[in-house]
């Protein structure tokens, strides 16, 4: 996957909050290291752990997922001839306590997570191990039990300390006249007596310490000081016997090596599994249908970051149509709308539960590309367009079936007559090429490309007029409008600007059509030729019509004539549509605006693209205006006759 795309669509925050989740250094790795697959069986196999994990959560059960802390650099040693000390080996037998747990708990849930409780089969809590270690080990010491030898030499220990301890209490009473305080305590890890220094001859025996103001002197007495010789052997004799036995008890650890290795794996997977369900849990995610057709159908689905509040979007691609042109004012949620298709297919692919309706159905994708903001680097000194152009030329190297392409603001950052030319262009070979595509827009022209090209289809972002607020509510179906003028007015523009504004617009679309037909060119030209021609002959017929036409021009004004298929400007509506039925004798023309066919007096409507620029020859201008039921009933009643089967037209005077 592109990983730049994976930034854009915010899969990385994502990530972070599954890091977050975990419990264990191995499971955090795991999580931080989350990638989206292409496999089908894999991605089932993750969407299967992770819907199981959440039952269990939902059930109110406790996972008993170890943190597995010092196990690993435990491990990074372990058959290595290191010698571990006792809080390390007894830290081993805590964490074998604890996969013992883990198979006990799994096993209880066989019936609710069939799958993930199987993985606890492959734990091994090791019992002679823990036994072996619970035996020599307590509260982070070597038992006296530890080995024959130990028991033996602390014995000998235990016996020299009651000697020495009886001299010294006889000591104390015998010279306490001389002593600065009537204790006994210990310099060097030997006893002594605390003896005024003025009084040292008084007490015989060995000085080891002294006071730091030189008033008091340390005195190893000298019939203890035999015994304390004897005393300090022992020690070093049993700290011998110590090493040994954790020597032993390293190596016998160290024999289990592949099954604590296959314990921290297996632990750091449920780790990340549970990490995975607690994520869907915290937006309410749910298994949705996964399908191995590169298809989309999101039914009531959220952004997982945007939280409970943002409005639900539906919204399909590769079902009925292949690329989805999405318009409607700024902030109303449409850059949003790519978000939210984009990450739920990538989370859909990392084994992640989605926030939508279970009937939701998502596939699988191998690319997942996305062009969202101006994406400038000052770095490397692209401008918003070279930006754009960067990933398009990315998005058509990469383009096949399996190719999920997320376009924002297409045409934006340079004129719009070629932006305009280029996004279309690039939409026929998408298109072409069977990817699926959801792009933003704000140009009639591109709305025009969807609405009148097979496999297309526009959607809006619901707009209150009353209001002047988006919906933030996707609408297929239907282009949307940009609202600017609105908008604008909301936020406060001085109404004379508005005003002048207005007047602007209108004043350019009754001076004619010279301007918009310069900037949509290059668009006409895409739409009515399926065929690029041979550049040479064109320029000929080019050179042999023109002087005609310029003639033609010349004698008569041009008539303000409206044929079918003709986009057309309506003054009343401030808006444009498409001519469905030419004038009548009374000069009223049909148009058909946003679905709907309307009647208008010719003298309301100025041109605005006309049809021969718009449609190649012989093109089935019933697939502008007719439903595609109407257009499929047509092709039925064609090829043969179906009982009941009917088309319903209206008469024109029916048309309000």
């Amino acid at each position: 996957m592109n990983t730049a795309s994976l930034v854009k669509l915010e899969y990385n925050k994502l990530i972070e909050q599954l890091a977050g989740m975990t419990m264990s250094g191995e499971g955090k790795k795991l999580a931080q290291s989350m990638k989206p697959s292409i496999q089908y069986e894999q991605i089932a196999a993750w969407q299967r752990e992770t819907n199981e994990a959440l039952q269990l959560l939902v059930s109110g059960a406790s996972i008993p997922i170890s943190a597995m802390e010092g196990i690993e650099p435990f491990l990074s040693l372990l058959g290595k001839g290191k010698i571990y000390h006792e809080t390390e080996l007894e830290q081993l037998a805590v964490w074998l306590g604890s996969i013992a747990q883990m198979k006990k708990y799994m096993n209880s849930k066989r019936e609710l997570a069939p799958t993930i409780a199987s993985y606890a089969d492959s734990m091994h809590d090791c019992p002679a191990l823990r036994q072996e270690l619970a035996r020599c080990i307590r509260f982070g010491q070597l038992t006296d039990d530890a080995s024959a030898d130990l028991g033996y030499i602390r014995r000998q220990i235990y016996g020299t300390e009651d000697k020495i301890e009886r001299k010294m209490q006889h000591s104390l009473g015998k010279y306490r006249s001389s002593l600065q305080e009537g204790i006994i305590s210990r310099r060097g890890g030997r006893y002594v007596l605390s003896v005024k220094k003025s009084l040292r001859k008084n007490v015989p025996g060995v000085v080891l310490d002294e006071s730091a103001s030189g008033q008091t002197i340390f005195v190893e007495p000298l019939d203890v000081a035999e015994l304390q010789t004897e005393l300090s052997q022992w020690r070093a004799t049993e700290e011998r016997e110590r090493t040994s036995v954790l020597a032993m008890l390293s190596e016998l650890a160290s024999q289990y090596e592949n099954m604590l290795t296959l314990n921290v794996q297996a632990m750091a997977s449920f780790d990340f599994i549970t990490a995975r369900a607690k994520l869907s849990r915290s937006y309410e995610g749910k298994l949705v249908r996964l399908t191995d057709k590169p298809t989309i159908r999101l039914l009531s689905a959220r952004h997982p970051l945007l939280g409970r509040d943002c409005v639900p979007l539906t919204v399909e691609l590769g079902v009925h149509w292949r690329q989805l042109i999405i318009t409607g004012p700024n902030t109303g949620g449409k850059t949003a709308t790519l978000k939210t298709i984009g990450l739920l297919a990538l989370m859909n692919q990392s084994g992640l539960l989605i926030p939508a309706d279970p009937e939701s159905e998502l596939g699988i994708f191998r690319h997942i590309i996305a062009d969202l903001g101006d994406g400038q680097s000052l770095e490397q000194s692209l401008s918003t367009f070279s930006s754009h152009v960067t990933v398009l030329k990315e998005m058509v190297d990469m383009a096949d079936s399996r190719s999920l392409l997320l376009m924002d603001e297409m045409a934006a950052g340079t004129d719009p007559s070629e932006g305009i030319a280029l996004s279309v262009a690039i939409l026929e070979l998408l298109l072409e090429r069977q990817s699926l595509v959801a792009a933003t827009t704000h140009f009639n022209e591109i709305k025009t490309f969807a609405s009148a090209t097979e496999g297309c289809q526009n959607g809006r972002m619901a707009f209150d007029p009353a209001t002047l607020r988006p919906l933030y509510r996707l609408e297929i179906g239907k282009a949307g409008d940009s609202h600017a003028f609105a908008i604008a007015r909301r936020f406060g523009l001085p109404e004379r600007i508005m005003e002048r504004a207005e007047w602007l617009l209108e004043r350019k679309r009754i001076k004619g059509e010279s301007n918009d037909e310069q900037r949509s060119d290059s668009f006409a030209k895409l739409l009515s030729q399926s065929k690029q021609p041979d550049v040479a002959e064109e320029a000929k017929r080019a050179k042999e019509k023109s002087e005609p036409k310029r003639n033609e021009k010349r004698r008569k004004p041009t008539e303000k004539t409206f044929q079918k298929g003709d986009v057309v400007w309506i003054y009343p509506l401030k808006r444009t549509g498409v001519v469905y039925r030419s004038a009548d004798e009374r000069g009223n023309v049909i148009v058909q605006v946003k679905g709907e066919k309307l009647s208008f007096n010719q003298k309301r409507l100025n041109h605005y693209i006309r049809s021969e620029k718009l449609y190649p020859e012989q093109y089935d201008l019933d697939i502008v205006f007719e439903s595609k039921a109407n257009r499929k009933a047509r092709h039925q009643m064609s090829r043969k006759h179906v009982e009941g089967l009917q088309i319903v037209t209206p008469p024109d005077d029916e048309y309000s």
